[in-house]
């Protein structure tokens, strides 16, 4: 039978029930965190999985539109174009016809584009879900040179755009030495031309320059010419030319003479 617990034992058995409850407190604490971190790490695990397989999902379905027939190419189209005809131009890259828009090859276009020298620059734009846009920036013709077997049609920077046995009309005829566009001599040929307003370089018939510092020109169906000089302050010649030939367009034959913009002037043969 037990015994009852002397007065002077009672304050140990006390504390050993103390202890053993605040044991149990803390048991039942511990299982209780063990369970809660328990169902957060798995709430955890299954919020990612389900994360995952959304992105996945969404990757997938990304993918089988961009790289699906539905998004092929076929249809091409082409702006921007002056002399250049736009049915040739497509017919050069339609060999991509039919590929996914995001599988073009940019390097193909780039070589299929190359062999038009006509061309200065291009963009190109994808519209969904089949077309491909092709922005074209064309070379704009500046003058023709004499070759041996004709005449070439050539730009400010000396690239042939177009070649022909009779010489192109509303062109200037830029006299080089030999057949090639290189050198200062053209360069300031160049330089004069773009300067010069529209209304004057209709009447300018051929240019001439051996070096950077002698050009001269040729006026259309005149015995008028002008003496140009160097192509620096070719802008402000330019303008005092046009206010010369205002006043001395039918006064007969003579030079006008605007190498020294501040004291031009025409003179009579």
């Amino acid at each position: 039978m037990k015994r009852a617990a002397t007065p002077a034992a009672q304050p140990k058995v006390r504390a050993e029930q103390s202890a053993r409850k605040a044991d149990r407190v803390r048991q039942r604490y511990e299982r209780a965190e063990v369970k809660r971190f328990t169902r957060h790490a798995r709430r955890r695990r299954i919020g990612g999985l389900v994360v995952l397989g959304v992105l996945a999902s969404t990757a997938g379905l990304i993918a089988a539109a961009v790289f699906s027939p539905i998004l092929a190419l076929r249809e091409i189209r082409v702006d921007g174009t002056v002399r250049l005809d736009p049915a040739v131009v497509q017919e050069a890259v339609s060999g991509q016809l039919g590929t996914p828009l995001a599988l073009l090859d940019e390097a193909r276009i780039r070589d299929e584009l190359g062999q038009f020298t006509s061309i200065r620059s291009y963009v190109t734009e994808l519209v969904p879900p089949d077309t491909l846009v092709i922005h074209i920036v064309e070379r704009t013709p500046l003058g023709v040179i004499a070759t041996p077997a004709g005449f070439d049609v050539v730009d400010a920077a000396g690239v042939v755009l177009e070649s022909s046995p009779a010489r192109p009309a509303n062109l200037p005829l830029m006299q080089i030495d030999g057949s090639e566009p290189d050198g200062t001599g053209f360069d300031a040929m160049a330089e004069v031309l773009i300067a010069l307003p529209p209304d004057v370089l209709a009447q300018v018939d051929s240019i001439g320059a051996r070096t950077q510092d002698d050009v001269t020109l040729s006026l259309t169906g005149s015995d008028q010419r002008v003496v140009w000089g160097s192509a620096d302050d070719s802008e402000r010649k330019a303008d005092i030319l046009a206010a010369l030939l205002a006043r001395f367009a039918t006064a007969g034959p003579g030079e006008y003479d605007v190498s020294a913009p501040g004291s031009a002037v025409f003179r009579l043969d």
